[in-house]
């Protein structure tokens, strides 16, 4: 985790803060401060000086997709016909406005995106890949 530029370096605390935000980003401060081992408004300000730094934002949702009535995940693989700049925002601002994209990965290589989808059923993918390619 250590990076070559002082300014960015982090110590052991930082570390240790930032191995338990990943494993859970709803812990309190004082849960985390306890378990670093420092006061909780050192970990306050040290949390804040990560964020500014961009070493970590915002905190993300895990979704069980079964109780929401989409019991299939599945990875799309998307070849565009031309990768004009325009086309290709075009793409991904269309395909993020349906519901049922979760998210979409950019590619390098013969494959331009993965369009990760949850859908309710195979029928439901099927036609959800034939209405929109």
């Amino acid at each position: 985790m250590r990076n070559n530029n002082s300014s960015n370096e982090l110590d052991k605390t930082d570390e240790q803060i930032i191995r338990l935000l990943q494993k859970n980003a709803r812990l309190s401060n004082k849960q985390i401060a306890a378990e670093v081992g420092i006061e909780e408004s050192t970990c306050s300000q040290r949390m804040r000086k990560l964020q500014r730094k961009k070493i970590f934002f915002g905190i993300h949702t895990f979704v069980d997709s079964s109780k929401l009535g989409t019991n299939i995940e599945a990875l799309v693989a998307i070849k565009l016909t031309k990768n004009i700049k325009d086309q290709v925002e075009d793409f991904k601002n269309s395909m993020s406005l349906l519901p049922k994209v979760v998210n979409i990965y950019p590619l390098a290589g013969q494959i331009d995106f993965l369009l990760y989808i949850a859908v309710r059923d195979k029928n439901h993918l099927r036609d959800f890949v034939m209405d929109n390619y």
